[in-house]
């Protein structure tokens, strides 16, 4: 994954995330996010009654979004991402709930389950590095 993005999705902690319902109407949340640099992962956590869990679990293609956590109206900066929510069997998942938990150990005081996003492609805005310029990243290549 380029250094750029990689970079940028460590500094930040908090993801929009858009799933989508049966009739194919899309449904957004936010998180608190860990993410796996070397795989390719986010993590978070959430209640397994929620929502947004119950529509993953029937229709796992998802999309979302990553913004600075301090925003700069002249220096627009971004991530728009694709991802496959991965079932807690999945062997990706594995270590989620440790890598999420490390990163966030309070939230061991809270009930809830670790999702595992399988990031399959990023498209970046970067206005640090000139106007308009965008950064891509594809799994499968």
């Amino acid at each position: 994954m380029n250094k750029i993005i990689t970079q940028f999705i460590q500094k930040q902690t908090c993801a929009t995330v858009c799933c989508v319902d049966e009739q194919g109407k899309p449904y957004c949340f936010n998180c608190f996010y860990v993410f796996n640099s070397e795989e390719g992962l986010l993590y978070f956590k959430s209640s397994p009654q929620s929502h947004h869990s119950a529509l993953m679990k029937k229709k796992s293609f998802i999309s979302g979004t990553i913004l600075p956590d301090k925003l700069h109206a002249l220096l627009v900066k971004g991530v728009q991402f694709e991802a496959i929510a991965l079932n807690e069997d999945h062997p990706l998942s594995k270590p989620a709930s440790a890598y999420y938990h490390k990163k966030h150990p309070l939230a061991l005081a809270m009930p809830g389950e670790t999702w595992t996003l399988q990031i399959s492609r990023i498209k970046m805005t970067d206005r640090t590095l000139g106007f308009g310029k965008k950064i891509t990243w594809n799994r499968d290549e």
